[in-house]
């Protein structure tokens, strides 16, 4: 195999999914068919001790500062990963993407529809940068397969389609409050804004954009313990079901979209079950060796097939597949997806799966600001996209 192009990377907010990032670069062994490799060269964050564990770990890190516009001016950066508050995301973004640095961003991509038309501005005069939104959860074997079942049309006329990201993080109502608990830094949308991108990547990429939503939104946990231990005012939403109906012009089909900070028992997990009149699939990360699906002929039995799916990512690893996929190998693999369309374009990757796009995150603030409104009047509301590029 050729050398593989190097990709320099620089880190704009060095938390949890920072170090996930730089977790996954030190396994890019794994992968046996890339022709690409990142190298984080750069960490920022105004928190000493977050950059601290970049140093002492990563011994690429050339350089460490509290001032993101140093890394968008040093020329030895190809490209940014940025895992910053909501309420960050429109200045850094366009900032980011004005300098001419490849991004990959967290979601939601701004914390408003406002946020995210700057974003998307920002982009449209940047259309040689590459603008991703962080998704990882469709890379699961079973996420995978599913996603290539819908480009092949097999399930024939769709009756129903669910999608969802539950978790149980803010059960304990003693668990101190975080700014995803704050509007003026996470924004309205809440759980969705955090976690809907998720739910809604396959879906959208299959091309089933809602055109309406019927809300049910719920704060669960009014008040959580400050800093100084004193209750205080939870503002955003806890969990979300969205009841949307889907128009493709060939076919029309409702979707139910949901995502909970709150929901019993559920560690973190990501699931989505489409029903058809030829062909129905369903897949859930809390069993993530495990497919069901169900073909139908007329006249023929309803029988679902369960199988242990082998590990089959996106792109091929030395681990075999007898052995179980988890939430670290997704990671990697949409870091392969990145740095794969970085170096060989849309049409060059070695698979079809691509990362969240700043359209699909577009869409999704549509949706949320449909949601939020139709919350508020308890109605359906028609979703506006003439905001989405």
């Amino acid at each position: 195999m050729s050398k593989r192009r190097q990709v320099r990377f620089g880190l704009i907010g060095c938390g949890l999914m920072g170090r996930e990032f730089a977790s996954a670069i030190g396994r890019w062994c794994h992968l046996v068919q890339t022709d690409v490799e990142p190298v984080i060269t750069a960490v920022c964050d105004p928190n000493p001790s977050a950059t601290e564990w970049f140093v002492d770990r990563v011994p690429s890190v050339k350089s460490v500062t509290t001032d993101y516009k140093q890394l968008l001016a040093d020329p030895e950066i190809d490209a940014i990963y940025c895992a910053v508050p909501h309420s960050l995301h429109a200045q850094l973004y366009c900032d980011i993407i004005a300098a001419g640095k490849h991004l990959l961003g967290e979601k939601p991509f701004g914390i408003d529809q406002a946020a995210n038309k700057l974003i998307n501005e920002a982009i449209a005069k940047n259309p040689n940068v590459l603008v991703r939104c962080s998704s990882e959860l469709p890379f699961f074997p079973g996420a995978f397969q599913i996603s290539k079942w819908i480009r092949e049309g097999k399930f024939g006329k769709i009756i129903e389609v669910e999608a969802g990201f539950w978790h149980s993080s803010d059960l304990d109502p003693n668990k101190t409050i975080n700014w995803k608990r704050m509007i003026a830094v996470n924004g309205e949308y809440g759980c969705m804004g955090d976690l809907g991108m998720h739910p809604l990547h396959v879906p959208l990429r299959a091309g089933w954009r809602p055109k309406n939503v019927r809300a049910l939104l719920s704060n669960v946990m009014t008040h959580r313990p400050g800093a100084d231990g004193k209750l205080v005012p939870c503002e955003t939403w806890d969990n979300a079901t969205l009841a949307c109906e889907v128009d493709t012009g060939s076919q029309q089909f409702p979707m139910i979209v949901s995502t909970k900070r709150i929901a019993p028992g559920h560690a973190n997990s990501w699931f989505i079950n489409i029903y058809g009149t030829e062909f129905s699939a369903r897949f859930t990360t809390q069993q993530p060796k495990q497919l069901s699906s169900m073909p139908y002929t007329s006249g023929g039995p309803q029988a679902w097939h369960t199988v242990d799916i082998a590990h089959v990512s996106a792109y091929p690893v030395i681990t075999g597949g007898i052995f179980e996929f988890g939430f670290s190998d997704s990671i990697l693999q949409m870091w392969a997806a990145f740095c794969d369309e970085v170096v060989n374009g849309r049409e060059g990757m070695k698979q079809p799966f691509y990362c969240a796009t700043p359209q699909e995150a577009a869409q999704t603030h549509a949706i949320f600001t449909a949601a939020l409104k139709s919350q508020a009047e308890q109605s359906t509301v028609v979703i506006d996209y003439s905001n989405v590029p």
